[in-house]
């Protein structure tokens, strides 16, 4: 019995989706079961879609070879959230109908921390695929030829619930050969051997197969001996008598017979093609000279066609399941695509642009705020001539209904004038899906192709499951770019609104938060001026600071603006610099529970006789100590450690006093520079800001606070994940 078990854990991360398909695929080729790679990488690529974008945990992927069948399972960290089939308006379970097509089985676990769910493959060759076997579970299927089974209509892609069931109750049923079994290399070499045999076997002059389109068109599929201009004109089978509706051969030598007119012969012998007891097409053979043909001519014809329409059955069902397929992998890829950004716009464009020309030939995105029309935001056609004609219909129509998806007749009420202008694009036939997220009505997409050129299903289906994922994928940008917004105003009303003049000072700050901009950093900094006014009326002296607060977002945000607005408050009572932190000490520790942990570097700056320098007074609470660069080169820490601030109460601070003379600068940093991390090193370890800072030798404070900035973003790789805020002062 063989066994083997391998598994990795992904973070909770878009780019997370398509290196758990890699995994999955690259231990598969391990095992030499690359032919079920495929269904196992959709399967796998749906659940990990659901863990990032619902779960928004880390998940991991188990991959599981015992007794001939793979076992993979997907496990997130929520053990109480229950998963179900999704209706049509579900946020949740998108791939579950998926895996339930792809697999031979499945399942959900639990524990007290995870949640999974897995599916089974069997190996190659144990038995039919999970793809086949999906058509024998579609609503309709019934025993084909030779025991063969197929489903009456289309399987959508990820369809599920009440509306898949309404679309297959209203589907005709027909199978439409005409439009896939044409694209079949399988299909093909199987007409064009069958019109051969046919012509050999009754010595014709000529014979063809005739497949039936879903409108009941006849439709030459190939053919053999006929001229080469022929047309079949409106040929349907609307037109053939009992036999064919009874699925019997039958001869004809009547010049009139509607086959016998449009392939141009005198006597014909026909016989119909079947599946799951529709008329899938004829075959025909026929004759320039009348009576060619006999009943037992017809008897044999009958016996071909029954074997011809055994072969088509079988490429019509692996035209299906390689189309399936395709819908499947759009599905998923577009998914990977859509969780990829957070930008509304960029998410709606990209909606527009899958779409386009692979479903319609145009897209519109429209989107509706909170009580307001819905109005176009992104529009994209095909042929580009056409765009500026079909945005100016689309701002003239009426915007497209919110509740439930079907055909959209919007331009039938636009102006004329806008009308004419447009051409043959206000006759388009167009479809809208609404966007429903969160049981939010956030806008609609409307597709659309040229008028006679039909929607197939497929493409409906498809559009209808894009726009379920589309409209997670706009809400969840809108709300992060209206978080995001929060966070960014919340962030610059930490921030002083600019940095004073200081006589024989030079001043340059620099200020970068963490991330994209989603959460408000818990670094921040501040230069004012403090006590009286001096006769002249300049300030006498002035204070700045820098700090950091343990954590981020809110809470951190918190006790940011409580430091800061307290530093300037009590600065202005006359308040020494350790009477300051004293002071603030008790303030964070008065939050209780809300309390954050918070290393304070502060100091009062005046300004020496004669222009010589400034003389600083400072305090370091657990923050990192300034540095002091000479004019030589040598670089010296100015001040002594003392505790932060938020731990202990009845602490009493100190200052230490520097003389910043000509020449002389001092960089103070928050640890987003110090421990900057390269691998498993620091931008601090062995010295390693010392060095940068020395190598500034002769730079002004603002040239200073570039190059540093610079180091920091240069010494590792990956963006940093701490904010970084630093003041540099050169005395001039």
């Amino acid at each position: 019995m063989d066994r083997q078990t391998v598994s990795a854990t992904f973070p909770s991360a878009a780019s997370s989706v398509a290196d758990a398909r890699r995994f999955v695929r690259r231990v598969l080729a391990d095992w030499g079961m690359e032919a079920s790679a495929d269904d196992a990488v959709l399967a796998t690529s749906e659940l990990a879609t659901n863990a990032v974008t619902y779960a928004g945990t880390s998940f991991e992927v188990a991959c599981r070879l015992a007794d001939g069948q793979v076992r993979i399972e997907v496990r997130d960290l929520h053990p109480t959230r229950a998963l179900a089939m999704p209706g049509m308006n579900a946020t949740g379970g998108r791939g579950l109908p998926s895996v339930a097509r792809l697999a031979s089985s499945w399942g959900v676990t639990y524990d007290r921390r995870t949640k999974g769910v897995w599916f089974r493959l069997p190996r190659p060759g144990t038995g039919r695929s999970p793809a086949a076997r999906a058509f024998d579970d579609e609503p309709g299927a019934t025993a084909g030829p030779a025991g063969t089974r197929a489903s009456a209509a289309t399987p959508a892609a990820n369809g599920s619930g009440p509306a898949a069931g309404a679309r297959a109750a209203a589907s005709d049923g027909v199978p439409g050969a005409g439009d896939r079994l044409l694209r079949s290399p399988a299909a093909r070499q199987t007409l064009e051997t069958a019109v051969g045999t046919v012509r050999d076997v009754l010595d014709a002059d000529a014979a063809a197969v005739l497949l039936t389109e879903r409108d009941g068109r006849l439709v030459l599929g190939a053919s053999v001996g006929l001229p080469a201009d022929l047309s079949l004109g409106d040929l349907s089978t609307a037109g053939l008598g009992p036999d064919a509706r009874t699925g019997a051969p039958w001869v004809s030598g009547d010049a009139a017979d509607p086959i016998a007119a449009a392939l141009r012969a005198r006597s014909l012998a026909a016989a119909p093609l079947e599946a799951q007891g529709h008329l899938t097409g004829l075959v025909v053979a026929v004759a320039a000279a009348p009576g060619r043909f006999d009943e037992a001519a017809g008897a044999r014809l009958g016996r071909l066609a029954d074997e011809v329409s055994l072969s088509l059955e079988k490429a019509r069902i692996g035209e299906l399941e390689r189309s399936w397929r395709g819908w499947l992998s759009f599905v998923a890829e577009a998914s990977d695509l859509l969780a990829g950004t957070l930008d509304q716009e960029r998410t709606m464009a990209l909606v527009a642009q899958l779409v386009v020309p692979r479903l319609a030939t145009w897209c519109a995105v429209f989107a509706a705020g909170e009580g307001e029309t819905a109005r176009p935001a992104y529009v994209w056609h095909a042929d580009e001539n056409h765009a500026d004609a079909l945005r100016d219909l689309l701002d003239h129509a009426a915007a497209p209904p919110m509740d439930a998806p079907g055909p959209w007749h919007g331009f039938a009420d636009v102006p004329a004038d806008v009308r004419d202008a447009a051409g043959d694009t206000a006759g388009d036939q167009a479809y809208a899906f609404p966007l429903i997220a969160r049981g939010r009505r956030i806008g609609s997409i409307v597709i659309g192709r040229p008028h006679g050129d039909r929607f197939p299903r497929s493409a409906l289906d498809l559009a209808e499951e894009l726009s379920r994922r589309a409209a997670l994928a706009v809400d969840n940008a809108r709300l992060y770019s209206e978080q995001t917004a929060m966070s960014s105003a919340l962030q610059r009303s930490l921030l002083p609104p600019g940095v004073p003049d200081i006589p024989g000072l030079e001043v340059a700050v620099v200020y970068e938060p963490a991330g994209e901009g989603s959460e408000v950093g818990g670094d921040f900094y501040d230069v004012f001026e403090t006590g009286e006014r001096t006769p002249s009326g300049t300030a006498a002296r002035w204070r700045f600071a820098i700090g950091d607060v343990c954590g981020t977002g809110p809470q951190a945000a918190a006790v940011t603006g409580l430091a800061r607005h307290a530093l300037r408050i009590l600065a202005a009572e006359d308040m020494s610099v350790p009477g300051v932190l004293n002071r603030l000490n008790r303030l964070i520790l008065g939050e209780g529970e809300r309390a954050r942990l918070l290393t304070l570097l502060h100091g009062e700056i005046t300004p020496r006789p004669r222009r010589d320098g400034v003389t600083i007074e400072l305090t370091s609470a657990g923050h990192p100590l300034p540095l002091v660069l000479d004019p030589d080169g040598e670089v010296h820490e100015a001040a002594t450690p003392q505790a932060l601030l938020g731990v202990f109460d009845g602490v009493e601070f100190t200052t230490d006093t520097l003389q910043l003379k000509r020449g002389q600068v001092m960089l103070c940093v928050t640890d987003g520079v110090t421990e900057r991390r390269a691998g498993g090193r620091l931008l601090g370890d062995g010295h390693g800001l010392e060095r940068i800072l020395a190598g500034c030798t002769g730079l002004s404070a603002g040239a200073v606070a570039a190059r540093v900035q610079r180091a920091v973003r240069d010494f590792g790789p990956e963006p940093s994940n701490d904010d970084v805020a630093l003041i540099v002062l050169r005395a001039s």
